[in-house]
This record gives structure tokens, sequence and C-alpha cells, in this order.
């Protein structure tokens, strides 16, 4: 599948940034969001990186609430564990009210082991994301995401079907036993509690926040796979890309990090240099359908804004339709 920038009729509006941890997508999703921001759009860049390094590259301290980090710039630093913590919590409170006593124990049991359960977390983030997204193009004209759920759980998109059938199954459940129980009340002469509709229309609001985040990320989202010019990267670039094909999600610029500069001295740096020229000829060539943005590797770490803009001033990747 060739790249194609209007692959859909929206604009695109949220920017993923995703790969093996270490290849420097933080870095990376920070400096595409200056280059937005300088272009004039309202950005907000949403870090879900634990070292907090993001704070350290726009020299603001940043927190769960959206701070202004520079002009038409706003970022956040989410935690992926805290928000799985709430997530699941959130889901026992709603759930707890809406059901008979008698499921609470087995339901309690089953959302324990969700907690633990691998994609928990990235359920929790992708719950996240969703709440964002509905921010642009209110709030913000464009999002970028610097380490965006992998295409493995961008399948969780096919969740909200899931969910909207649960919710509807708990749905039937609650109208039965609430039948019964206004038999009972109507006999009894008390009135019946509400709160149980609230409890579903909740679930339901976040069943179809789900669905509207699905239908945005294939018309409104580009995901922008992050390699090194080495071998593991590659290969898991490769899967990427296939889970994010099958999962519907349009696939960007493909950014091949770091990549040392030739001509600079010892042996050892020219070997290094030639593995590297194999590896990004393989690259050129194994993903010859998607443009690719190949980023030199700065002798030192990016660390602050000055050398932030210098980079976002390299990413020339093909030209962003203004919204």
């Amino acid at each position: 599948m060739a790249i194609n920038h209007a692959h859909h009729d929206e604009p695109t509006r949220f920017f993923l940034f995703g790969g093996k941890g270490g290849v420097g997508k933080t870095t990376l999703a920070a400096a595409h969001a200056l280059r937005l921001a300088a272009a004039g759009d309202r950005v907000l860049l949403v870090s879900t990186d634990p070292a907090h390094s993001v704070s350290d590259l726009l020299g603001t301290k940043l927190g769960a609430e959206a701070t202004a980090a520079g002009e038409n710039l706003w970022a956040m630093e989410i935690d992926p564990t805290a928000d799985a913590e709430q997530y699941v919590d959130s889901i026992r409170e709603d759930a707890r009210e809406a059901v008979s006593k008698a499921v609470l124990p087995a339901l309690d049991r089953h959302l324990k082991l969700a907690v633990q359960a691998p994609g928990t977390a990235e359920s929790a983030l992708f719950d996240r994301f969703t709440r964002l997204m509905d921010m642009a193009p209110g709030d913000y004209d464009r999002i970028v995401f610097d380490t965006a759920p992998t295409g493995h759980t961008l399948r969780l998109l096919t969740l909200p079907s899931m969910l909207g059938a649960w919710v509807e199954g708990l749905a039937g459940q609650r109208a039965k036993v609430n039948r019964l129980q206004g038999m009972w009340r109507s006999m009894a002469g008390v009135s019946a509690p509400d709160r149980d509709d609230r409890v579903l229309s909740r679930l339901r609001q976040r069943a179809d926040r789900f669905a509207r985040a699905r239908q945005r990320l294939h018309r409104e989202a580009l995901f922008h796979p992050v390699m090194l010019a080495e071998r593991l990267p590659i290969e898991e670039t490769v899967r990427l890309i296939a889970q994010l094909e099958e999962a519907g999600i349009p696939v960007g610029e493909l950014f091949v990090n770091r990549l040392w500069p030739a001509g600079t001295g010892s042996d050892f740096v020219a070997e290094r240099v030639a593995q590297q020229n194999e590896y990004l000829a393989e690259i050129r060539e194994r993903f010859a359908d998607y443009a690719l943005v190949e980023v030199a590797q700065n002798a030192r770490d990016i660390v602050g804004r000055e050398q932030l803009d210098q980079l976002a001033g390299q990413l020339t990747g093909p030209a962003i339709v203004p919204l």
C-alpha cells in the first residue's frame, strides 16, 4: 500500500508515534509537535513516557493536565499504570451498581484479573486517548501521541462492538431485575431508585466514545512507526505495519532514527556506518511503499529546547496539508 496523504477527506488531526522502546519516539514526536505548532496549528503533545523526558525536552514541568509549552503548543504526561487502576476501578463502580448482588463476587474476581492482564494498561491508555481525541478540533487542531498503543492494541478498536454487546446484555439483565424489583416495590409501595439507568448510560457513553474514536482513527489519524537501522527494529516494524493495516489505521512516514553520519574517522565508525547502510538499503527496499524520513544521529543526546528546535527543522517529511 503506497502512502497517500489524501487517504481521507478529513484533515489529519492525530499523529501517533510507535515502535520498540528506546528508538527515540518521544523526541521525534516532540519535534513533530513543534513543527506543527510552528505552522500555526494549536497542538497538544501527549506523552506516556515514564521517564518524563518531554518535560526536559520542552523545558516545562508537565503533569496529567495540558500545560502551555510554547507558542501554539501544549503538552501533558500521563502515567499509564495509575490510569489502568483508575480505569478498572471506574468499571468496577459502574458494574457493581448495575449487576445483581449474586454476580458481584464473580465480577470482582474477573476485574482483579483484569488489572493484571497485559491489555489493561493499554485499554486504559486507549480510554484516555479516546477522551483526548474528543478535544480536537475544539480545543486543539492536532494531537501528537508520543507512544501510541501498538497496532496490536489498536485492534482493541474491536472492543467497542464487544463492549457494546456486553452493555446491552447487561441492560437486558438489568431490565429483568428492575421489572421484578419494580413489582416487589409497587407491592411494598416503595419508589424505585434511578441510579441503575445512570450506570448504564455511563457504560453506553463509553461504548459510543470508543466507537467514535475507531471511526476517527480510520479517517483522521496517521501512525508513524519509528525504528533504527538495526535487525530487530526492522522486523518489529514489519509486524507493526501488518497490524496497523489489519486494524485499518493509516500509516504515515516511517522514521529511521539515529543514523550515523558517513565520513567520520576511525575504522570502527566506518564499519558501523557500512553495516547501517546495508540495513538502510534493506529498509528503503522493504518499505518502498512508504515515505521515509531518515534522521541523523546527534553526537550528543538531545536535551532541551534548542536542540529540539534544530531537530524539528530537519524533519522534512511530505508537506503537511494545512487545516
